[in-house]
Parts: structure tokens; C-alpha cells; sequence
């Protein structure tokens, strides 16, 4: 069986979703078994794989979704993406990297990490909900921790914060003597 009818209706499916498509939604929606949906992911990420396409299928935040190539979205994200995306400061990107690697983390932590204030940079971060306040750490004073959001994963074009590149011993080292 080439599942080529069954693959274009999981095609249309995810083109017309604008989150990524777990493959049980996708089973659900098109009424094929999920084995189904899985032999049709396979053909479509196939199928993308020809320098003639330009979008590919790739696994964000625990679905599926049709996305650009890398290489075209460099092209095309000044006029397709979001506008402030590309927007972010060394100070910005810096304190963002510090929570995701590090999260949940105090306010207190990450400028201990950076070794300067880090207001600024947390309101920005909290506003393009790129970051958001995951509990209190149970010390005195209780201060609030932060972690990284979906639309952080999406941003990055990760499926978890598992896939974020490794560190070197340096870096985490840094990261460790701050805590």
C-alpha cells in the first residue's frame, strides 16, 4: 500500500492548522488509524526531503507541523515572521538562555549568572511569553521562578527543553556556581 490518497489528506490537514498536530488529532480528524497517520508521516517527511520543496514536516512541541525550510526561513522571515521575533537583544537572548537552561530559576539566580540586573530583560521576555513565572522557590521570601513556554519551544523549533544543545563543562559550570 503507498498510502498516497490517506498522506494527502494528513498533507491538507496540517496545512490548514496553525499549532502543531499530535498524531492521535490527526488520526481523529481524518478517521485513519494512528499506524496510518504514522506510515503517512513517514511518506510527507519523505516527500519534503527534495531540495524542491520548500516547507518541511518536523516534530514541535509534541505534534507535527508543515514548517519552512531552515534555509528559506532565513529568506523570508523578515516579511512572514513575527515582527519583534527577530528582535531580541544579546542581553535579551542571554537571559532567555540562562532560564531555559537553568529553569525553574529565581530572578535572583540569573543575575547572579549574568552580574547585572535583570529586570528589563524579564518583563521583555514575560511580554513576548517567551518565559512565565512557574512557582516560588521554598525559601525566605518565596521569589517567584521562571521557566520557558510553549511559544519558547515553538520559537527555537523544539520538541522539548531536552533538545536544546548540550553544554559545554565551562558553561555549566558557570550555570552551577550561580545556584
Amino acid at each position: 500500500m503507498d498510502f498516497e490518497k490517506e498522506s494527502a489528506l494528513i498533507e491538507a490537514i496540517l496545512f490548514l492548522e496553525s499549532e502543531p498536530v499530535a498524531e492521535k488529532t490527526l488520526a481523529a480528524v481524518s478517521l485513519l488509524s494512528e499506524e496510518v497517520v504514522a506510515k503517512c508521516i513517514d511518506v510527507l517527511k519523505e516527500k519534503y526531503k527534495s531540495e524542491a520543496s520548500g516547507v518541511e514536516l518536523e516534530f514541535i512541541t509534541g505534534g507535527w507541523a508543515l514548517v519552512p525550510k531552515k534555509d528559506i526561513w532565513e529568506v523570508l522571515k523578515e516579511k512572514y515572521g513575527n515582527k519583534n521575533e527577530g528582535k531580541l537583544s544579546r542581553s535579551a537572548m542571554e537571559t532567555l538562555s540562562i532560564i531555559a537552561y537553568s529553569q525553574p530559576i529565581t530572578r535572583a539566580e540569573i543575575e547572579a549568572i549574568r552580574g547585572v540586573s535583570a529586570d528589563n530583560m524579564i518583563r521583555l521576555l514575560i511580554e513576548r511569553n517567551l518565559i512565565r513565572e512557574v512557582g516560588k522557590k521554598d525559601i525566605p521570601g518565596k521569589p517567584v521562578q521562571f521557566g520557558t513556554t510553549k511559544d519558547f519551544l515553538k520559537f527555537f523549533r523544539l520538541n522539548s527543553i531536552a533538545d536544546l544543545p548540550k553544554l559545554d563543562q565551562e558553561e555549566e559550570e558557570r550555570f552551577e556556581l550561580a545556584r
